[in-house]
């Protein structure tokens, strides 16, 4: 191991960041710069449940050596910043807390993983949680063991709703909450990264910044970033044994926010075929657009038939989805991402 007192190694520290943007928050006493691997956290408004993501942490079941790397996103309040601190300073987890400036969900998830890369050199496996979600015991274990046994750039797992609300359980079927797949082994592509591992092998394929910063308020970095790394020949592979939780207050069970999720997801969907068109000729950008206005009457009967086995709010999804595709070629998307769209 290579350790160091972090209040004898400043300028190292400074070093991992040094964009002016960023400043450091808080950080073990001690930090082994030869792990292998490193969790990042991207943070906002959430300090009660920051604790139960970090006591997840703290309790996973594994001999491996790990560190973490939070990234506080509200500059002005820093309500994440001393529950980070409190973990950090007693030795229940190793790494640092860094407060990134510019608000938005790329910039924080950019900075927690660039500045993991940095400060850790012989790190080699990033995996990504939210400060909304909680590990379960074998989380990283099972991921760090899947991304060895089968050499896949990236790992994906099932992040699984905990309703606030547990009057409609049907809900967790809900494509919005329903994880992507059912089923462990090689797959096409992961959407998120709210359960996800990536390989430095793959950050340094794809360039800086990994994640694109105009998804930054509307969100769909990852999916962007995924699909990236599947057009340049990456390997996926999925294990439905490493769980993470995340909890889902009643204000997101609303039929209106579900409504909204299905309009940010098309509008996502529309913005990542768009961008990946646009060295293409004219024709191929026209037919994305040309596509986006055929999905709404396709919806409509997709719809129709699922209201036939399933409950309204789940049989009119994919009508959202294609409507908010359609919205977002008209230029009109959400940006959910907008510190003043977030309730705390």
């Amino acid at each position: 191991m290579t350790l160091i007192p972090t209040d004898l190694s400043a300028s190292r520290l400074s070093d991992a960041v040094r964009d002016p943007n960023r400043e450091i928050a808080a950080s073990s006493r001690v930090i082994d710069l030869s792990v292998g691997i490193v969790v990042c956290i991207p943070c906002f408004r959430r300090p009660q449940h920051l604790r139960l993501t970090l006591e997840s942490l703290a309790s996973q079941r594994t001999p491996r050596s790990f560190a973490v790397v939070m990234v506080e996103n509200d500059a002005a309040r820093r309500e994440s910043a001393p529950v980070a601190a409190e973990y950090l300073a007693d030795g229940r987890l190793q790494g640092i807390c860094l407060v990134e400036q510019r608000q938005g969900n790329c910039q924080a998830i950019n900075a927690a993983f660039e500045t993991a890369q940095a400060l850790f050199p012989a790190a080699t496996r990033f995996l990504m949680i939210d400060d909304d979600e909680i590990a379960s015991p074998d989380w990283l274990e099972l991921m760090v063991r899947t991304a060895e046994a089968t050499g896949a750039d990236v790992v994906g797992g099932p992040v699984l709703p905990d309703f606030d609300d547990d009057s409609q359980p049907w809900l967790s079927r809900h494509p919005a909450f329903r994880p992507a797949y059912d089923y462990s082994g090689a797959v096409p592509l992961i959407y998120g990264c709210g359960n996800c591992l990536i390989t430095r092998a793959a950050f340094d394929r794809l360039g800086s910044p990994a994640f694109d910063l105009r998804f930054n308020f509307l969100g769909g970095g990852d999916c962007d970033f995924f699909v990236r790394c599947r057009d340049a020949g990456m390997t996926f592979h999925w294990t439905t044994e490493a769980v993470i939780t995340e909890t889902v207050p009643q204000s997101r069970t609303s039929l209106g926010w579900i409504a909204k999720r299905g309009l940010r997801i098309g509008a996502i969907n529309y913005r990542v075929q768009h961008k990946a068109a646009q060295g293409a000729a004219a024709r191929v950008r026209v037919r994305v657009f040309a596509q986006m206005l055929g999905r709404l009457p396709l919806s409509l009967l997709r719809a129709a038939r699922l209201l036939a086995t399933s409950k309204a709010v789940v049989a009119m999804h994919p009508v959202m989805v294609a409507l908010g595709s359609l919205l977002a070629a008209l230029g009109i998307e959400p940006k959910p991402y907008e510190a003043s769209k977030i309730v705390s």
